[in-house]
């Protein structure tokens, strides 16, 4: 439990430094910063109920995303500059790494495995991504359409 609180600590420093880099403003970092928090806590928690790799990212992700869609509406922002920051820490960077250190010596079943991992997470992100967003989309539809 104390090894996924320094990594939310540590992606939440993350967080901000990217959301600084995009020239996020600053009363909105403290909204990434929590977001960024729960999303992690969203993935931790599938980890530790042993879920498996897949459906941690997806939750982690779905948790971002539908944070991000909430808070955009919330503070007037767009829903990308608040949701790249948040997904900071969800950045399977350690197996890209792995991937890339093996692929250079030359250990190809290596290669293979982290290449399969980092497939399967950037394919998660991508899905808990797109799930979100399709659900506010068709949720905005819903509610245009009962308000006319």
């Amino acid at each position: 439990m104390e090894k996924y609180l320094m990594q939310m600590v540590m992606g939440c420093i993350g967080a901000v430094g990217f959301a600084v880099l995009f020239n996020v403003s600053r009363d909105k970092l403290l909204y990434i910063v929590s977001a960024s928090a729960l999303s992690w806590m969203g993935y931790a928690v599938c980890m530790l109920y042993g879920t498996g790799v897949f459906w941690a990212f997806f939750c982690g992700t779905a948790v971002a995303a539908l944070i991000s869609e909430i808070l955009a509406r919330v503070v007037q922002a767009p829903v990308l500059m608040l949701l790249v920051p948040i997904l900071i820490p969800l950045i399977p960077g350690g197996d890209l790494y792995h991937m890339m250190s093996n692929l250079v010596r030359g250990n190809d079943p290596e290669v293979l495995r982290y290449g399969r991992l980092l497939l399967l997470e950037a394919g998660a992100i991508a899905l808990g991504i797109i799930c979100v967003a399709s659900f506010m989309s068709i949720l905005t539809s819903l509610r245009r359409r009962r308000h006319s």
